[in-house]
C-alpha cells in the first residue's frame, strides 16, 4: 500500500533530527541532503548508458546500503561519494560534509551507529526515486523543500539565509513574466542564489522546456547545495558558480566569457534575488567607486549597507528588455542620503514596475519586514507609476514563523498581475505623487492599510438610539439583504438614530430566517453545487498513473472562478479551505490513488465513513447504549457526590485511594453484618452496588455491539466495488467536507452580521441619565442600609 506523502516527509524529517546528536541544523543538513543526492541519482541513472550523471563501480548508494553495520563506515561513504563526484566533474561539491568527522557524528560505535541508521533512512522503499516524474509531481522535489525547511527553521537567526520560503518564491515566480517564456534561449539569474531554492520556482513557472539557469553564490556549502537542487529538480545543465557575485562577477557577456578581465557583464532575461539584508561588508574584494562593471553610475551604495549594491548589481545585468524581482529589506524603500539619491535616479528611469510590501517575520535570518522590488526595464521609457501593493497583514502564524497562505499568493499574483486596485491594498501610484514625496516610496505613504475606528457616539450614550452612520456601515450587507434592516431597525425618536425592534437574543434568528438570507444562502450553496457538477467527473476519472498537481491547479482556479461574483464572500478564502484540505488530506489520498488506484483501505476511508453509509442502525443502537451507561454513571457521581463525603452513608465503602468499587462495598458489608442500626447505610450501599453492576452490564453490550459492528467494518473494507470506493471517497469524503467548509463561511457572514448589531445595541442600550439614575438609586439604599447598621457619616 502506497505511504502518505506528508506522512514519508514527516517521519523523513523525525528520523533525521533524531540523529543528528548535538550539532548544529544549519551542519546537519549537508550531510543528510548529500544522502539525498546520492540515492536520487542512483535510483535515476544506476545502469543507464549515456546519462546525465555516470553511476561508477563502488560509488552508488547500494553501495553505501552494504556498510551499514560497518565498523568503518564513515570513511568508506566519504570514498563512495568520492568516486561519485570525481566521474561526473562534482569535486567540491557533493563532497564537503565528511561523514568520518567523528567530532560531528561520534567516534567509534556512535559513529556507526548513527550513519548505519541514517542510510537506513533512505532506504525506505517508500522513498524510490527511479520513477521520479519531471512534471512537477515529484516525490524528490516535495521532500527536498520539507527537508530545507525544517532545516532553516531549525538553523536559527543567523543560519537560515540559504533558504528563501518556498511561498514567497512563487509570488515572483509568478509577476516576473518567466511563463511567458518562449525559448530555452532565454535565461534566468540570481547573483545570490543560496540553495536555489528561488532560482528553480521561478524557472518552473516557464513553459515546458523553460530557461537556462544561471546562479552565483559565495558561501561554499551553500554553493554546494545549490549544484545538488539543480539535479534534484531535473535542472542539470544549470551553470551554478562559487564566488562573490559582488567583488567577482563571473557571468560575462557571450564574446566574453572566456575572458576572466572582461568588463562586460553577462545580461539576463530574468533576474531573481534574495541577498543578505544591509549587509556591511558588500563592498569587500572591490572598488565600488571604480567598478569595472560600471554598476555604480547611479550612485555608490553607503558603505555599510550593501541593499542598493545588489539592486544596482541586477539592474545592470539585464537586457534592456529584462525583468526581475528583488527581496530587500522596507528600508530601501525610504531611507535617505546616498540611498535616497540612488532611489531617485531609477525611479525617473522608470525601472521600478512595482512594490509588494511582505508581513514581517517570514524570513529565516531575520525577523523584519521585507519587500519585493519588482523591477522592468522593457516598458521602463513609458512608465509613469508604480502600482504597490501591501500584503504585509495576510498571513497565519506557522511555529515562531509567519507563513503566506496558499491564498495570500494566489490574491497577491492575481491583483498585481492585473494591476488591481483594491482599498487598503493596492493602487497605482504616478511619479508625480512620488516626486511630491521626494521619492519616498515607504508604502504606508500610499496606502492606508490601517482599520477604521470604531468611534463611538457620545449623544447616543447620553440619549440613546443607534447612529444610523454605523447602520450605514454595514453597506455590503445591505445591499444584498435590502429589506431585513428594516426587519431589525426602525427609526428612533431623534434624527440620525435608530432603535432596535427585535429582541437582542432574536437578531440571529432573524437574520437567518428572512427571506433574502435564504435565498443568498441557496444561491451560495449553488454555485458549490456547479462546482461540485462540473468537477465529479474529474475525479472519478482519477487513476493509476493521474498527475495530482495539474488536478488541483484545475479544481482550485475553477472554484476561484465559480465564486468570483459572489456577494459578501470572499473567492480566496473559499480557496484557502480547498486547499487546505488539499495539503491536510485530499493530497495524500489522491496520490495513493495515483499509485494503487481505488483500493479500499483506513487510510483512504475512514472506518467513520462505512459507518455512516451502510452501519448507522449499529450505530446507533450503539450510541443509545452509550447515553443508558452515561445515565448511570451520571447516577452514580450524584450519589457519590451526596453522600461520599465525610459523615455519609457511602464515606466507609470507598477504599484507601477513595473511589467506591464493587469490592470495596462488599467489604464494608462484611463490616456491618449484624450491626445494629445499619439499615439506612446498607441500602445505600445495595444501591449503588446495583448500579455498579448495571454499569457492568451496559460496557459489556456496548463492547460486544462494537465488536460485532467493527467486524462488518472489517468485511466490508474487502468487498467493496470500485464505483463504491469511489462514492465514499468522493461523494462522502471529499465533497461533503468541502460542502461543510462552504456552510462555514455562510455561518461566519452571519455571525459577523449577528454581532456586530449586538454590539452597537448594548454599547447605546442605557444612555449615561439612565446610569446616572440608577447610580443614585443604588447609593441611596446603600446609605439606607448604613443607617440602619449605626454607621452614618
Amino acid at each position: 500500500m502506497a505511504i502518505k506523502k506528508s506522512e514519508l516527509y514527516s517521519s523523513l524529517w523525525k528520523s533525521c533530527d533524531e540523529l543528528r546528536g548535538g550539532m548544529d541544523a544549519s551542519q546537519y543538513k549537508d550531510y543528510v541532503l548529500v544522502l539525498l543526492f546520492v540515492k536520487y541519482v542512483s535510483d535515476k541513472y544506476a545502469g543507464q548508458p549515456d546519462a546525465l550523471i555516470e553511476i561508477p563501480e563502488g560509488g552508488s548508494f547500494k553501495d553505501m546500503v552494504a556498510l551499514k553495520g560497518n565498523i568503518e563506515i564513515g570513511d568508506k561513504m566519504n570514498k563512495i561519494i568520492s568516486k561519485l563526484a570525481e566521474g561526473n566533474e562534482l569535486k567540491g561539491v557533493i563532497d564537503v560534509a565528511d561523514f568520518n568527522d567523528s567530532d560531528k557524528l561520534g567516534k567509534g560505535r556512535e559513529m556507526q551507529e548513527r550513519l548505519s541508521n541514517l542510510v537506513a533512512i533512505f532506504e525506505n522503499p517508500a522513498l524510490d526515486f527511479s520513477k521520479n516524474r519531471a512534471d512537477g509531481d515529484d516525490l524528490l522535489g516535495d521532500a527536498y523543500e520539507y527537508l530545507m525547511r525544517h532545516f532553516a527553521t531549525e538553523s536559527g537567526k543567523s543560519k537560515g539565509q540559504f533558504y528563501t520560503p518556498a511561498e514567497v518564491s512563487r509570488i515572483i515566480a509568478k509577476i516576473i513574466g518567466t511563463s511567458k517564456v518562449t525559448s530555452q534561449s532565454q535565461t534566468i539569474y540570481d547573483p545570490t542564489c543560496g540553495s536555489g531554492s528561488l532560482l528553480l520556482k521561478a524557472a518552473d513557472e516557464a513553459p515546458t522546456g523553460g530557461v537556462t539557469i544561471y546562479g552565483q553564490e559565495m558561501d561554499n556549502a551553500t554553493f554546494s547545495l545549490a549544484r545538488m537542487n539543480m539535479f534534484l529538480h531535473n535542472h542539470p545543465t544549470a551553470t551554478i558558480w562559487h564566488d562573490n557575485s559582488l567583488s567577482s562577477p563571473y557571468f560575462k557577456r557571450d564574446e566574453d566569457e572566456n575572458n576572466p578581465a572582461s568588463s562586460h557583464l553577462k545580461k539576463f532575461d530574468f533576474a531573481v534575488a534574495n541577498p543578505p539584508f544591509s549587509n556591511k561588508s558588500w563592498s569587500n574584494g572591490f572598488d565600488p567607486f571604480e567598478d569595472l562593471y560600471g554598476r555604480f553610475e547611479l550612485g555608490v551604495p553607503p558603505a555599510k549597507n550593501g541593499d542598493y549594491a545588489f539592486l544596482l548589481h541586477i539592474l545592470h545585468s539585464l537586457k534592456s528588455t529584462g525583468k526581475g524581482a528583488v527581496i530587500l529589506p522596507h528600508g530601501v524603500l525610504f531611507r535617505g542620503n546616498a540611498e535616497a539619491t540612488i532611489r531617485e535616479k531609477i525611479i525617473r528611469r522608470g525601472y521600478i514596475k512595482g512594490i509588494i510590501g511582505l508581513p514581517a517575520n517570514l524570513f529565516y535570518g531575520t525577523g523584519i519586514p521585507a519587500c519585493i522590488i519588482v523591477l522592468d526595464k522593457e516598458n521602463a521609457a513609458s512608465r509613469t507609476g508604480i502600482f504597490m501593493l501591501d500584503a504585509s497583514k495576510g498571513f497565519v502564524k506557522d511555529g515562531n514563523k509567519n507563513r503566506l497562505r496558499h491564498q495570500d499568493i494566489h490574491k497577491i499574483a492575481d491583483v498585481f498581475n492585473r494591476q488591481i486596485e483594491l482599498p487598503k491594498y493596492s493602487r497605482m501610484v504616478s511619479v508625480a505623487e512620488i516626486e511630491s514625496n521626494d521619492y519616498n516610496l515607504n508604502i504606508p505613504r500610499y496606502i492606508d492599510s490601517t482599520e477604521a475606528e470604531d468611534i463611538h457616539d457620545i449623544q447616543a450614550h447620553l440619549l440613546g438610539g443607534i447612529p444610523d452612520r454605523d447602520i450605514l456601515a454595514l453597506d455590503d450587507y445591505w445591499q444584498v439583504f435590502p429589506t431585513l434592516k428594516v426587519h431589525l431597525f426602525t427609526d428612533g425618536t431623534r434624527t440620525g438614530y435608530s432603535q432596535l425592534c427585535v429582541e437582542s437574543a432574536q437578531i440571529k434568528q432573524t437574520i437567518l430566517t428572512h427571506p433574502e438570507f435564504v435565498t443568498y444562502t441557496q444561491a451560495i450553496t449553488e454555485l458549490f453545487e456547479q462546482w461540485r457538477t462540473k468537477h465529479t467527473p474529474t475525479l472519478q476519472n482519477i487513476a493509476i498513473g493521474s498527475h495530482p498537481k495539474p488536478l488541483i491547479e484545475e479544481l482550485s482556479e475553477d472554484i476561484l472562478q465559480t465564486f468570483a461574483a459572489a456577494s459578501l464572500i470572499d473567492k480566496y478564502d473559499v480557496y484557502q479551505h480547498l486547499m487546505s484540505y488539499w495539503g491536510d488530506i485530499m493530497q495524500d489520498d489522491v496520490y495513493m490513488i495515483a499509485l494503487d488506484g481505488w483500493k479500499a483501505n483506513s487510510d483512504l476511508i475512514p472506518s467513520q465513513l462505512i459507518i455512516k453509509r451502510y452501519f448507522a442502525a449499529e450505530q446507533q443502537q450503539i450510541e443509545a447504549l452509550e447515553a443508558a451507561r452515561e445515565a448511570i454513571s451520571s447516577q452514580l457521581q450524584e450519589l457519590d457526590e451526596e453522600h461520599g463525603g465525610e459523615g455519609g452513608l457511602l464515606e466507609e465503602g470507598k477504599n484507601e485511594k477513595g473511589k467506591i468499587t464493587k469490592t470495596s462495598i462488599k467489604a464494608r458489608q462484611q463490616d456491618l453484618f449484624g450491626e445494629p442500626d445499619t439499615e439506612d447505610e446498607l441500602a445505600m450501599l445495595n444501591r449503588y452496588l446495583d448500579l455498579l453492576e448495571q454499569e457492568a452490564e451496559a460496557n459489556r453490550k456496548i463492547k460486544t455491539a462494537q465488536k460485532v459492528l467493527d467486524a462488518k467494518v472489517t468485511a466490508k473494507y474487502k468487498v467493496p466495488s470500485e464505483d463504491e470506493v469511489k462514492t465514499l471517497v468522493i461523494e462522502d469524503k471529499w465533497l461533503t467536507t468541502l460542502a461543510a467548509d462552504i456552510q462555514s463561511e455562510l455561518n461566519r457572514i452571519s455571525q459577523a452580521l449577528t454581532g456586530r448589531i449586538k454590539e452597537l445595541a448594548e454599547r447605546y442600550s442605557i444612555p449615561l441619565p439612565k446610569l446616572t439614575e440608577d447610580v443614585e438609586i443604588l447609593s441611596s439604599k446603600v446609605d439606607e442600609h448604613l443607617t440602619k447598621m449605626g454607621m452614618v457619616w
